[in-house]
């Protein structure tokens, strides 16, 4: 229930839009640096640089940027440039606080429905929210700082934590170069062969009944993603001897540089996926090497570093792993009871930095249901304490919302009608003035 002191607005009545037709810039015109920066709908508080003075955006600073596509809300108060796809600019009415609103903002796009790539302002504006009074919306948003400040502090400590663990687990990796014995890749190799890449549906599937060729995507560093896949159509005859089974090496062997020579054991698959030919299956010698011990070898930092050296191409989008050159690595090859000793102390290990991992991100995933509960209490009336509130009526410039809107709507009409409140204060006092000389 709302309060008695509140009252509930649209939200586009307390927002003017701001055009940004002549200094929109596209994604391709930003510089690295430059005179000006550029603030669009994406995630970063500010996209690029321009050196085109001229596309400064003029309104009166600050302004709520919100990304129509995206739901991103960011509070500029510096001198910028809008991007030009889904960048909305929206100018807060005075007296209203800019921060209050642009908290407002973000725990509105929690209450519309997601609608993917569409525009969604068009939902935003129509929402009504209850505005409380001036002093108690400087309260809440200290308060929301406040509290958010003390958040993300935790928040950092998580992503510290997080950060310390992925360097321990490529440390843990490591336990797999053993002095000793060498041998060439290509000694241990039973079959190597490359997948199919026929013209696919572009959908996924988990029906075992259908056929389906895995994505590259599906090749994470130490894990198969088995439902990463694209659809065979079944006018086209499965190849049935490229099908993935348990125990095969997965390398992406094609593509841009960070997705080449990723490596992956199959642990587990559903029937009827065939590999794609962007991809080297491997089937190896068990009897001299574990499949376990061969994948923890080649996503371990040397080996990663190792197969970086041999990639060929021309540039970072279009880059390859080929055989030859793969199968002449030399590998390290403990006795099979070695190799078994070692995977069993990195799985150890690992499943610790698991669990830490897990903890951690359900500590972040509570953290931002945190944030989410802040702005919904602070929108509901309940974040201030009875104190807090007894201090904000004690404030000058305290009164009722519905009188703050009163006088939002009528700098409006005035506005509007070209009346400045000066114009109107003088007015007033001229009429007074001659009342009295009379």
């Amino acid at each position: 229930m709302m309060r008695e002191d509140w009252v509930a607005v649209e939200y586009k009545t307390l927002v003017d839009k701001v055009s940004t037709v002549s200094q929109k810039l596209k994604q391709k015109e930003y510089l690295p640096e430059g005179k000006l920066a550029v603030v669009d709908q994406g995630q970063e508080l500010i996209g690029g640089y321009t050196d085109d003075e001229s596309k400064q955006l003029d309104c009166a600073l600050p302004v709520i940027v919100f990304g129509d596509h995206t739901k991103i809300v960011k509070l500029i108060n510096f001198p910028f440039a809008p991007g030009a796809d889904g960048t909305k600019v929206l100018q807060p009415k005075k007296p209203i606080l800019p921060r209050y609103i642009s908290y407002l903002t973000k725990i509105l796009v929690f209450k519309i429905e997601d609608k993917g790539y569409a525009r969604h302002y068009q939902h935003i504006e129509k929402q009504y929210f209850p505005l409380a009074p001036l002093p108690e919306q400087r309260a809440i948003v200290a308060k929301i700082e406040q509290l958010f400040s003390e958040l993300d502090n935790g928040i950092a400590n998580l992503k510290a934590a997080k950060a310390k663990l992925a360097i321990y687990r490529q440390a843990v990796l490591n336990f797999v170069m053993v002095d000793g014995k060498s041998v060439f890749i290509s000694d241990v190799v039973e079959e190597l062969t490359q997948g199919w890449s026929p013209k696919c549906i572009n959908q996924s599937t988990s029906n075992p009944e259908e056929w389906a060729v895995i994505k590259t995507s599906a090749i994470q560093s130490g894990k198969f993603l088995e439902f990463e896949n694209k659809i065979l159509p079944e006018t086209l005859t499965p190849r049935e001897q490229h099908e993935i089974q348990k125990k095969d090496i997965l390398i992406t062997r094609a593509g841009p540089r960070v997705r080449v020579g990723v490596c992956c054991l199959v642990k587990r698959t559903r029937p009827k996926l065939i590999n794609c030919d962007k991809v080297y299956r491997i089937r190896l010698k068990q009897y001299m090497v574990l499949p376990e011990f061969f994948e923890y070898m080649m996503n371990s930092p040397e080996y990663v570093n190792k197969i970086e050296e041999i990639k060929t191409g021309g540039n970072d989008s279009g880059l390859n792993l080929t055989q030859n050159r793969f199968l002449n690595l030399k590998i390290p090859l403990p006795s099979i009871e070695e190799q078994k000793q070692i995977v069993l102390e990195i799985e150890t290990r690992l499943s610790i930095c698991d669990n830490i991992l897990r903890n951690i991100e359900e500590g972040l995933a509570k953290a931002e249901a945190l944030r989410q509960s802040i702005l919904k209490k602070a929108f509901e009336g309940k974040l201030l304490n009875e104190t807090e509130l007894a201090a904000c009526r004690q404030q000058p410039d305290w009164e009722p919302a519905e009188k703050l809107l009163a006088r939002i709507q009528r700098h409006r009409r005035d506005a509007m009608h070209g009346v400045s409140t000066t114009t109107t204060t003088m007015a007033t006092k001229t009429a007074t003035t001659t009342t009295k000389t009379k």
